[in-house]
């Protein structure tokens, strides 16, 4: 009996860390979400008003440029990632004398910190001294002392930058794990009977990643949703508020403006698109596993 109970009995320590890391913080903020708490004229929680913080949201201007701010970086940035590591993993599929070489490289973006990236990108992009806009204003002389990052569209466009080049390494090695389940033979019989490399690509290969592919863009997508650390670093928000996403907001509202109550709803609703875009993913792929063993 007790050597049944011994593996239960290992297993508590890991459940306390878990509850108190884990699921107590997000019960509490689930709680929090539904009262009136700001900080700095309450310590403690105040009383409960129901749904009025998620309302209030549904009809707060900052709130929604933040969705729409979100929806576009998410978009862009996940379209963007899964192409390109799409194609740089059918380029390094073939073996050459720097293979191994150009993969130790392409894995140094995704080592490197976000919030590094983003400090990275800020001084390189700066009109002054940064070495891309000096680099593009010597190249185009029309972009010389550009304001990069005090045009809405550009920050906008050099956050997704950033995103892309720090998150297309990771899914260029998923892309190639799933090619190389892929058998040659298939390709090889298509290249005898004369197919083309863009159509053994759009052919043969894509239908046999759509799985793969619908892995990533969920992964990307949760990535995306969540991406905080380069926002702070790099823009700050801004300018103005053209760069402020879901989760930039949530800081703000809830580490700035102290309202704990209405940060724990925003924060919730965070939580609910991810997990809404996460069932949506799995239930596409789980019908695309159905349709391929029919």
């Amino acid at each position: 009996m007790k050597d049944r109970l011994l593996p239960y009995w290992l297993l508590i320590p890991a459940f306390i860390i878990v509850l108190a890391t884990t699921i107590y913080p997000l019960a509490y903020s689930f709680i929090t979400s539904f009262r009136a708490w700001d900080l700095t004229k309450s310590r403690r929680p105040e009383g409960f008003v129901g749904l009025d913080n998620y309302l209030y949201a549904a009809g707060e201007s900052q709130f929604l440029n933040s969705l729409w701010v979100t929806f576009v970086f998410v978009i862009t940035s996940v379209i963007l990632t899964v192409v390109l590591a799409m194609a740089l993993a059918l380029l390094l599929r073939r073996k050459g004398p720097m293979h191994t070489f150009t993969r130790i490289i392409l894995i140094l973006p995704f080592a490197m910190s976000p919030a590094l990236i983003g400090v990275s990108y800020r001084f390189m992009f700066n009109p002054e001294f940064g070495v891309i806009a000096n680099g593009l204003g010597a190249v185009f002389p029309a972009l010389q002392g550009v304001p990069w990052l005090a045009d809405p569209q550009l920050a906008m466009g050099i956050l997704v930058l950033t995103d892309v080049w720090h998150w297309t390494p990771y899914m260029t090695f998923m892309c190639l794990g799933g090619l190389a389940s892929i058998p040659r033979e298939t390709e090889e019989a298509a290249r005898i009977d004369g197919a083309s490399n863009l159509r053994i690509v759009f052919g043969i290969i894509l239908p046999q990643m759509r799985g793969v592919i619908l892995v990533m863009a969920v992964l990307k997508t949760i990535f995306a949703l969540k991406m905080f650390d380069q926002v702070v670093t790099l823009t700050g928000g801004g300018p103005g508020t053209s760069t402020e996403t879901l989760a930039y907001f949530i800081f703000n509202v809830g580490f700035r403006w102290f309202d704990m109550g209405y940060a724990s709803a925003l924060a919730w609703i965070l939580t609910a698109i991810m997990m809404f875009i996460s069932i949506w993913y799995v239930r596409m792929l789980l019908s695309e596993r159905k349709m391929a063993t029919a």
